[in-house]
């Protein structure tokens, strides 16, 4: 029987510079992108699926019929009358991205306000993977939702995996910010956090001191991505680093985590071994990151 791996967040319109002047449009979002890169990367005995909601009008239509034409299973998305989908605009400097965003209204804000949908949708799969950029657009009603389904899902045998993602323009204050990833990660049999975020917002002053303060909050593994530095993958029993390669011609970062994630989970869940799967993140993210853009179809490359 197959398996199935679902993503949980916000796909949006994405703007991203083509080098010329011009910009293309395109679809992504930090799940998303795990998502369409975990279906790259996992066999064909494993479904992918995103759960988000998208509206009736016809961007929402071409953001699905990309989804389908990705191979990513569409039947979990909760579709809505009165919304559309959100947007951001890629902006580079020197290889390092920062994002404008319109995205108010998104639909996918709402992805979680509906109990039985979302039960609906979460019953039944092997691993939830989602972010705290999907707790982040969420009101706070709609988190506890979703963490007790999250909860049920547990219960009934599901894996889960979080990147914290560290957004704050997008919570209402830092502290319900950290005081949320921190939930959120007491939740999760893999939480996968950037250094640099942890640093920033938790003032970790090491890859293993943010290991762990998720393993305290009740994290099954913890993996401490910190861009070209060590990768911190710690347990309660265990705690290993790895080296990635350095990557010498670096265009755009855009996704470099998301891609590790999906390269990382997609060998995790097969082999279970996790040098291997650290190595099949570095090896994807480094790919990516020398290229323009959140998607990249470079796995011939990779």
């Amino acid at each position: 029987m197959s398996k199935t791996f679902l993503a949980v967040g916000e796909c949006m319109v994405e703007m991203a510079p083509t080098g010329n002047g011009t910009f293309s449009m395109g679809f992504a979002g930090d799940t998303l992108n795990t998502a369409w890169y975990a279906r790259k990367c996992l066999p064909d005995s494993w479904n992918v699926g995103y759960l988000t909601a998208v509206g009736q009008d016809q961007v929402s239509e071409q953001m699905l019929g990309f989804l389908k034409q990705s191979g990513i299973d569409v039947d979990p998305v909760r579709r809505l009358d009165d919304r559309t989908v959100g947007l951001y605009m890629i902006q580079l400097k020197e290889g390092e991205r920062s994002f404008a965003y319109w995205r108010s209204q998104s639909a996918a804000r709402c992805l979680a306000a509906d109990g039985n949908h979302l039960r609906s949708a979460i019953g039944g799969v092997d691993l939830i993977y989602f972010s705290g950029i999907t707790l982040a657009i969420m009101s706070e009603e709609d988190r506890e939702t979703f963490f007790a389904v999250l909860k049920e899902a547990r219960l009934a045998g599901a894996k889960t995996a979080f990147d914290p993602n560290l957004r704050p323009r997008l919570w209402e204050s830092a502290d319900i910010m950290r005081a949320c990833v921190t939930k959120a990660a007491g939740l999760c049999d893999l939480v996968m956090p950037s250094f640099e975020d942890e640093l920033a917002y938790f003032g970790d002053t090491t890859a293993d001191v943010s290991a762990d303060r998720y393993l305290a909050a009740g994290a099954g593994m913890v993996v401490v991505k910190n861009g070209p530095e060590e990768v911190i993958c710690a347990s309660r029993e265990d705690r290993q680093a790895f080296q990635p390669k350095p990557v010498l011609d670096i265009v755009d970062t855009t996704a470099a985590g998301d891609s590790f994630n999906a390269a990382f989970l997609a060998e995790y869940l097969t082999s279970g071994n996790v040098g291997a799967s650290v190595d099949a993140g570095a090896r994807l993210a480094g790919t990516v990151i020398q290229h323009r853009g959140a998607l990249v179809d470079c796995f011939e490359a990779a």
